[in-house]
């Protein structure tokens, strides 16, 4: 009986890991270089490429209502499936628009299919293994974001064709890795509603507004204040790092871009030794004093022309993303009381990743098209403006953000 259950969770386990690659590398594959492909290829403006890449934005304000309707209505795993599917069918349709309000239309759709897997893939894995299991399997999302990359070496050396990046590839190889997942998702172990159908969906639930009682908390208000500006400089890299990259003529963009995810799972496996040795307030300004490092180093790199200060500022990517991130979702769930845990991660999420990544997304294009004549951007200025931004973000956390120890569940 003991053999048969441990192959029964192994098998448990290879299945969700698999998900968890497949839905990063779906992700990956087409959003990395599509700031390169709007800009270079199709010669959109700089306003029109930021307005199709806050569709994420846009995708991730919209992923809690249709999360919250999944949770009544269906299977995790059967929804995962369906999103799956018409993701890869709206990116096909993406890749074959030339213009900008079709392709703008297409991308959001695509992205408001997408952006609601990123929670659906976390409840069916929590779901069926310990919760402590848990970032060993999210690790395998971050393999398959890096994996991504193989297909621009696969198209350039294997296929001999000129080029991948700053192209519309990207989006057709996206929708293949979706319909793949899709009939793999249908395969994963059920995962039923866990709400009751008849129970009401209000705003203030599917927002996690009803958490806003944590804002009585005068370091809580401040760091969510703080978390809400910082999206900001972090958006620059995140949204529109390859179009940074081919204005400075580095290849293999996406490969290149993936480093920064393979510094993050390393550096997400230490993520809690340094939380426990340090505290939550050491770790978000260790996370912060990295993004100050990424636009110092993107500044040196662009003045001086050395492209190893890109390098640079992408391996630091890790850093940011785990202490900074990572770090204070962990810090949110410490200080939420159990009833509001749930809407409080909701909060979270919808105001920094949803409402600021909207406006980091418009700010930096319209930073960027404040300094572009044609096809050349004045860099060493954007990297300044938000080396200084980061900075003054930095100090902020350093005076004003001092949490008490966390409290031990």
């Amino acid at each position: 009986m003991n053999a048969q259950l441990t192959k029964q969770s192994f098998s448990t386990a290879v299945q969700l890991c698999t998900m968890m690659f497949m839905q990063y590398m779906l992700s990956a594959v087409w959003w990395v270089p599509l700031a390169a492909y709007l800009s270079h290829t199709l010669k959109l403006e700089v306003y029109q490429v930021s307005l199709v890449l806050s569709a994420m934005a846009i995708g991730a304000m919209a992923s809690s209502f249709i999360g919250a309707i999944a949770d009544r209505y269906f299977a995790a795993e059967k929804i995962l499936a369906v999103l799956n599917l018409l993701t890869g069918i709206f990116l096909l349709l993406a890749a074959q628009q030339t213009t900008f309000a079709p392709l703008m239309a297409c991308v959001v759709l695509a992205m408001l299919c997408h952006m609601p897997t990123q929670s659906l893939t976390s409840t069916i894995a929590m779901s069926h293994t310990p919760s402590e299991q848990f970032p060993r399997i999210r690790m395998f999302g971050s393999v398959g974001w890096v994996a991504s990359g193989i297909f621009s070496v696969i198209a350039l050396h294997v296929m001999h064709l000129p080029a991948f990046d700053d192209t519309n590839l990207p989006m057709y190889c996206g929708a293949a890795v979706c319909f793949v997942a899709a009939l793999l998702n249908l395969r994963l172990p059920h995962t039923p509603p866990t709400v009751d159908r008849k129970a009401g969906i209000s705003f203030m639930d599917v927002t996690g507004f009803s958490a806003f009682s944590l804002m009585r908390d005068k370091n809580y208000r401040t760091f969510l204040i703080l978390t809400f500006l910082t999206i900001i400089p972090f958006n620059l890299y995140h949204v529109y790092g390859s179009m940074i990259l081919a204005d400075e003529q580095v290849q293999n963009i996406t490969v290149t871009l993936n480093l920064g995810q393979l510094a993050e799972m390393f550096f997400l496996v230490i993520t809690t030794s340094i939380l426990v040795k340090t505290g939550i307030r050491n770790t978000l300004i260790f996370g912060m004093i990295a993004l100050v490092v990424r636009y110092a180093s993107f500044f040196i790199g662009a003045e001086t022309g050395l492209q190893s200060f890109y390098y640079v500022g992408i391996l630091v990517h890790g850093l940011i993303f785990g202490l900074f991130f990572v770090g204070g979702q962990v810090y949110t769930d410490k200080v939420a009381s159990r009833s509001i845990k749930a809407q409080a991660q909701g909060l979270l999420f919808f105001l920094v990743w949803g409402v600021g990544f909207l406006i980091g997304t418009l700010w930096n294009g319209w930073l960027i098209g404040l300094f572009r004549d044609g096809d050349k951007c004045d860099w060493p200025v954007v990297f300044a403006i938000s080396t200084v931004f980061s900075f003054i973000l930095l100090l902020l956390f350093i005076f004003l953000f001092k949490p008490i120890a966390m409290k031990k569940d």
